[in-house]
């Protein structure tokens, strides 16, 4: 029977379980370039057992930050920081996998901790981009992106994903969720458009589309390609999860592995019932409608829980975040509580309470 310490192949990846760790946002970059701080962090992950470790949005471009202290791969100098990452997973037998991303409007910030929120140009900062002109609540105005520019951003993703194998990533994941400009693309409430990329659905999606073609041809055929998707703005006239299932299945015939299925994000006040495993619905949908694997994510915490998950069949892998910054072990400790002996590096061999 598939459990939470199944193996899993894809394409050319072979993957140890599936207590996988999600993209997280660090705020803790120089111009994009990621230090020990991701070293350490990442690293700690690996040394833990997770099956596939995910570094953070990092963005295609300057202007696809979230904030000025976020990561990017559109230049060596970051190709070089990230290898030491990926080195120290892959001396552990570790593969990983990096989320690229555009903010859109979401951009230009000052990580959160931070005494204000919006970068100003003199800090760093830039005029945000969007599919229109229409700010998320509380944030400056963006402006609309034109065609031509369109263009060239689906080339600043292919480029991207090109560097992320030069740094050494085994997975690629292009971020179109949590109310960044893939997901504006997608969604009604930001995206009014008249053009070719906005309207009806097939429009709206055009643009992720493009991406996701850009960048399969650009990685050989051997590399997992992932796509995360909001599943549902949770707001009446927004993107449904109905609209995700569909796009997963038109995604998968244009050689997407695994969508990472999660929800929100384009809209400050959604309703969202927060519960444990409240996103793992959606994953199960469009693992069975659209034919293709999917992720479940959202305040998954318990082993017997994630176990749950993948014996039933309702997702191929969970991603978990805030419970891997918490424990960065997690994955060892949900193996000893499932009665599962796995690897452990040999420098943790005294810790173990089960033995094979």
């Amino acid at each position: 029977m598939i459990n939470l310490f199944s193996p899993l192949e894809l394409r050319g990846v072979s993957v140890a379980n599936r207590s996988w760790v999600s993209p997280m946002c660090q705020y803790s970059a120089h111009e994009g370039v990621v230090g020990d701080w991701h070293l350490v962090h990442l690293g700690s992950f690996a040394t833990g057992g997770a099956g596939l470790v995910f570094a953070e949005a990092t963005a295609v471009s300057p202007e696809g930050r979230i904030s000025v202290n976020c990561p990017g791969l559109w230049n060596d100098a970051q190709v070089d920081a990230w290898s030491r990452v990926t080195d120290f997973a892959h001396s552990l037998g570790t593969p990983t996998g990096i989320q690229l991303a555009h903010a859109g409007r979401k951009g230009s910030t000052h990580a959160p901790w931070s005494d204000h929120q919006f970068a100003t140009l003199d800090e760093g900062g830039w005029q945000t981009v969007a599919p229109s002109a229409v700010a998320f609540e509380g944030y400056p105005s963006p402006r609309a992106l034109g065609t031509a520019e369109l263009d060239a951003l689906v080339e600043d993703f292919a480029a991207a994903a090109r560097r992320a194998l030069g740094a050494g990533f085994d997975v690629l994941e292009i971020h179109a969720a949590h109310g960044y400009l893939l997901h504006e693309f997608l969604s009604p409430l930001s995206n009014t458009r008249t053009d070719e990329y906005g309207g009806s659905f097939e429009n709206r999606s055009r643009l992720l589309v493009r991406v996701v073609d850009a960048v399969r041809s650009s990685v050989p055929d051997a590399t997992p390609l992932f796509v995360r998707l909001s599943a549902t703005d949770w707001t009446e006239g927004g993107w449904s999860d109905d609209e995700t299932v569909d796009l997963s299945g038109v995604l998968a015939s244009h050689g997407v592995d695994l969508i990472d299925v999660s929800s929100g994000g384009n809209v400050a006040h959604a309703r969202i019932p927060l519960a444990p495993g409240y996103q793992v619905g959606f994953a199960e949908r469009v693992r069975r409608e659209a034919n293709v694997a999917a992720s479940a994510v959202g305040l998954i915490t318990d082993p017997h829980q994630a176990d749950e998950i993948i014996r039933t069949g309702r997702a191929d892998a969970v991603m978990l975040a805030r419970a891997h910054l918490r424990n960065p072990r997690w994955t060892f400790a949900a193996a000893e509580a499932l009665g599962h002996v796995i690897a452990w590096p040999h420098q943790f061999d005294r810790a173990r309470t089960l033995h094979a």
